[in-house]
């Protein structure tokens, strides 16, 4: 039963992320892009903690906590060159 219910959050956060790539492109202006690119982050760390239940090690949820560290600065500095056209003063 956790293998089929594995599969379909698979299949799940799959999808979210090809929506997420799809307001990548798209997306009429920046803030749209940068959410996009904050709720993929969010995808990549639910996907790695899934793998890591399927696989049955923690290694992979270490791995979602550097991503999730690295995600939360990307999205500032980001968010701080668009807002202010540099990322240190």
């Amino acid at each position: 039963m956790i293998a089929a219910a594995l599969t379909f959050a698979f299949a799940c956060f799959g999808i979210g992320m090809l929506f997420c790539m799809w307001r990548l492109t798209v997306g009429p202006d920046s803030a749209d892009r940068i959410l996009a690119l904050d709720t993929m982050v969010i995808n990549v760390i639910a996907l790695l903690v899934l793998y890591g239940i399927k696989q049955g090690t923690a290694i992979y949820f270490e791995a979602s906590m550097l991503v999730a560290m690295v995600g939360f600065v990307s999205t500032v500095a980001y968010c701080r060159f668009v807002m202010r056209g540099d990322i240190i003063e």
